[in-house]
């Protein structure tokens, strides 16, 4: 029993696959086939062929493609949509013929459009402003003084514009010469007044801009003509305040200085009484007005009789003087004479010298007291 089953098994595993008739047509291997990150490898590589080889062509296709030839400025509003596909259309400020770009005068060209010469421009601007400044300053010259003229013939300034343009030896061509006068002029046309007369075309400066062309001494002169009535009086105005300060600063110089000599009288007349006593009658009591007037007087006063006049209208008001004629050396003259009595003055006198006495004392003694505090600062600051 245990042999028939052993001899089963040994049947069954001793059973061999039959070839077949032809080796290549047998399976193929697992290594013939690629996996699947060689695959994407693969197809990274073939991406990155394509692209390079699209750009390429791209890049050659740029290089070698010519631009289109510019439409013929000639008819060009009416054919630029049919012929848009063909041709570039001529660009602003340009000039298209057989495909070809130019520009106009005072443009030139930059790559394919046309753009604005500035050397031009500034050339027209510049003789511009020189016509301008010569036809506003004739104007002013006519408002000052009513000579030059005020409008210029067009064929005038042409001939100055090309003066102007000879004596700057700009250097330009003819074409461009001609089209920056043909500028300038427009400019001047803008700025300035433009009449036609007889077909003739007149060109003046207008008088707001003419008016900032006078001289200074122009101006002066229009305004002191236009405030006349305001200036004529102003001159008679100054005589009279100045009169009038005169006057005012006089009449303050005399009332001081007559007070100032009446206090000089009082006093004379004071001291002259008291030394009468003291000696015993032997001194006349009385002093002569004129010898005391020269006495007080400056040498610049004594011309001056308003001011002896205020001192003598003082005296005359103050009734501790007498004021009497008395005949000296055969001579009637006015004497002055103290009758007040003589105790207190005296002592008003000397109180007024004893607190100026004190005052000065006070302040010598401030003045000693900081030296020495002064003196004691410097000597700590040495030390």
């Amino acid at each position: 029993m245990f042999s028939n089953a052993r001899t089963k098994r040994r049947a069954k595993s001793t059973v061999v696959t039959p070839s077949p008739p032809l080796p290549f047509l047998g399976e193929p291997s697992e290594s013939l086939y690629p996996s699947r990150e060689d695959l994407w490898s693969l197809l990274a590589v073939v991406a990155i062929a394509a692209s390079v080889i699209v750009a390429c062509n791209f890049v050659i296709g740029v290089l070698n493609r010519k631009p289109k030839p510019f439409c013929d400025s000639v008819g060009e509003s009416s054919n630029a949509d049919s012929l848009s596909d063909f041709c570039e259309p001529c660009p602003k400020n340009g000039v298209c013929s057989d495909g070809e770009l130019e520009c106009v005068h005072g443009y030139k060209k930059l790559g394919r459009t046309c753009v604005e010469d500035g050397e031009i421009n500034q050339t027209a601007k510049k003789l511009s402003e020189q016509i301008e400044l010569r036809l506003c300053q004739s104007h002013a010259q006519h408002l000052c003084e009513g000579t030059g003229a005020i409008w210029f013939q067009e064929v005038d300034i042409l001939k100055e514009l090309d003066e102007q343009m000879l004596m700057g030896n700009s250097g330009l061509t003819k074409e461009i010469f001609i089209y920056a006068k043909q500028r300038a002029m427009g400019i001047i046309e803008s700025s300035l007044e433009v009449q036609i007369s007889d077909g003739v075309k007149l060109l003046k400066c207008p008088e707001q801009l003419a008016v900032l062309y006078r001289p200074r001494l122009c101006c002066i002169r229009q305004w002191i003509h236009r405030n006349a009535l305001i200036i004529l009086p102003l001159p008679f105005l100054l005589i009279i305040l100045m009169k009038l300060l005169r006057k005012i600063r006089r009449s303050r110089y005399l009332s001081t200085r007559a007070e100032e000599l009446y206090e000089q009288v009082c006093d004379t007349l004071e001291e002259n009484a008291m030394s009468s006593k003291t000696t015993s009658g032997e001194r006349e009591c009385w002093v002569v007005a004129s010898q005391l007037r020269d006495h007080l007087l400056l040498p610049k006063e004594r011309k001056d009789a308003v001011l002896w006049k205020k001192v003598e209208e003082l005296i005359q008001e103050d009734s501790r003087i007498d004021q009497y004629p008395k005949l000296i050396k055969g001579e009637s003259k006015i004497v002055f004479e103290w009758q007040a009595s003589l105790s207190s003055r005296t002592r008003m006198k000397r109180a007024t010298r004893m607190e100026k006495l004190v005052n000065n004392v006070f302040d010598s003694h401030i003045k000693q007291q900081r030296k020495l505090e002064d003196n004691k600062f410097s000597y700590a600051e040495g030390s």
